[in-house]
């Protein structure tokens, strides 16, 4: 207990799933959090949750990809709970399953928005704030296929491409920002049990039970992760227990990527 003690981070997406995870976790470690997200009814709940099992949380409505938004925030989050020290770049989207040449701009543009310019926007509006409270810790959540390929699924390659973006932003960010005391590393999940992944598996052409059955013949442990898998990754990076570690990219994944 108190590895992120009195320590204010921002979770993005964190209504769902692995933001959710990660949000509870680091609230029962001692964190203020602000929820940032665009589901108003589900980010709230989830902020009503934390406070009820006598966490501190805090939810906003943050679309990150309006800089606009996120500055505001930003400047809020600071002017009320007195620091950012711990940004999770968690919100994210899969975009349309098609291979590169059928996908449209405006495909294209949604996606990349909300991955990639979502964290850097988000990256942008928090980092001079860590800079006022002598540093912080940045954990950008990108994706097993931020490192390697993969045709597992009808080819999301706009997913592919945002998610390498994150992977290299981090390592660009870490060395930007070591001199300040702030860290930046990414984290790559595999395949986790997460509304995301459920609606991959009714959306599959081939069927849901095919398709879970395919992709677990891929996994060498035998089973989905779970979001609090991840989370406690997240929580070790957002931790002091890490205060040697930036520019790093942490694996989670069922050893999906060892074959």
């Amino acid at each position: 207990m108190g590895r992120v003690q009195d320590k204010v981070a921002i979770v993005t997406g964190g209504s769902t799933g692995l933001g959710r995870a990660t949000a509870e976790l680091l609230a029962a470690e001692g964190a203020k959090v602000v929820i940032a997200d665009v589901q108003d009814g589900l980010g709230s709940a989830v902020a009503q949750d934390i406070a009820a099992s006598g966490g501190a949380a805090h939810y906003y409505h943050m679309d990150v990809t309006a800089e606009a938004e996120v500055a505001q925030v930003c400047a809020d989050i600071f002017a009320k709970l007195g620091s950012i020290d711990i940004l999770v770049n968690n919100a994210g989207i899969t975009g349309a399953p098609k291979p590169t040449h059928e996908i449209t701009v405006e495909e294209w543009d949604k996606v990349l928005n909300v991955d990639a310019k979502g964290v850097f926007l988000c990256t942008k509006h928090a980092v001079p704030y860590m800079k006022q409270s002598g540093g912080g810790s940045i954990v950008n959540i990108s994706s097993v296929y931020g490192i390697a390929g993969g045709m597992d699924v009808p080819p999301p390659f706009l997913y592919h491409a945002a998610k390498g973006a994150v992977r290299v932003m981090s390592k660009s960010d870490a060395i930007c920002y070591a001199a300040d005391k702030i860290r930046v590393n990414s984290i790559h999940p595999g395949w986790l049990w997460t509304p995301m992944l459920e609606n991959v598996g009714k959306d599959s052409t081939e069927g849901p039970e095919a398709f879970h059955a395919r992709i677990l013949s891929r996994l060498p442990l035998g089973h989905y992760g779970e979001p609090l898998d991840v989370a406690y990754g997240v929580l070790y990076l957002a931790c002091d227990e890490s205060k040697f570690v930036t520019g790093t990219e942490l694996v989670i994944d069922g050893g999906y990527l060892a074959w």
